[in-house]
């Protein structure tokens, strides 16, 4: 089939084809239609757009990815390389499966009723969902117009790629604060810690709900004056901070580094212990947080 029968980003593009039944991803993306064809630069223009998002997996779930029974859809790409990350295969947004936008609203459509039952809704992770900002919101804009709750899983370290108006449509933010200060958190991930408070901040005067998240990580995380920043950042937020998640560090993603053949930097790290948590926890509480 001639490469110039890919030169839109259409959703019915690949209607005529005679293999499109199999054209579908499989696996951990089952039922989305995927933009089998385009070409890399027909890709970007619709990265950009929205009308594609490049999707490492999906699954439904009543864990700790938001209230209710939620659709948690993984998205490829991250620009951090946090020490501890559990999906290093996210890394790369080339090593995800393009996903149509209809298709994705389709999904959520599909669940919808269940949502709203069980109070959940579609939360968005992976990787980093906010290095797809167009994908990601305008299927936000879509839940939101069915009733759907919307929920963003997120470092922050992306503020900028997200407009006031994509704020608009998030319901609750799960947000990462990695460190309280700007060597560890470098330290950590690579990366810089300003972003993830400014995101925060514009999420608290935008009237959103954030549960924050921290690992804990002894001898990484865990000195106590890095906990106190930690506080510092989430009082910074006010009101809209309606809990802290104390995620104790585990060994759950080192065989995908193994399997990557990525040198993981934490191969013969402990968890923490019950008396550091209780440490931690009692932190948070001290500053008036609820801690989970």
């Amino acid at each position: 089939m001639p490469g110039t029968q890919f030169r839109t980003t259409t959703r019915h593009m690949l209607r005529e084809s005679k293999t499109y039944a199999s054209q579908t991803l499989m696996g951990g993306l089952s039922g989305f239609e995927s933009p089998i064809g385009l070409d890399r630069r027909d890709r970007i223009v619709a990265l950009k757009s929205g009308d594609i998002g490049f999707v490492h997996s999906w699954d439904i779930n009543t864990s700790v990815d938001g209230p209710g029974t939620r659709m948690t859809v993984f998205m490829s790409g991250c620009p951090l390389r946090c020490q501890y990350c559990q999906n290093p295969d996210t890394w790369k947004m080339r090593d995800g499966k393009p996903v149509y936008l209809d298709a994705m609203i389709s999904k959520v459509d599909r669940y919808k009723e269940l949502f709203k039952a069980t109070h959940g809704g579609i939360t968005f992770s992976g990787g980093e969902s906010m290095m797809q900002p167009a994908f990601v919101s305008r299927v936000f804009r879509a839940a939101k117009e069915m009733g759907v709750h919307t929920c963003l899983d997120t470092s922050g370290f992306l503020n900028t790629n997200y407009t006031d108006e994509m704020l608009d449509d998030i319901d609750l933010c799960l947000l990462d604060v990695k460190s309280g200060d700007e060597e560890t958190y470098h330290k950590v991930t690579g990366g810089t810690l300003q972003p993830t408070i400014d995101f925060g901040r514009r999420l608290a005067r935008a009237g959103k709900k954030i549960w924050v998240r921290f690992v804990l990580v002894p001898g990484l995380t865990d000195a106590e004056e890095n906990v106190e920043n930690v506080a510092r950042i989430c009082e910074s937020f006010g009101d809209a901070v309606e809990h802290i998640d104390v995620l104790g560090f585990h060994q759950l993603g080192r065989p995908k580094w193994h399997e990557m053949r990525i040198p993981y930097p934490l191969e013969h790290q402990k968890g923490p212990s019950a008396a550091l948590k209780k440490r931690v926890t009692e932190q948070f509480e001290s500053h008036g947080f609820v801690v989970y």
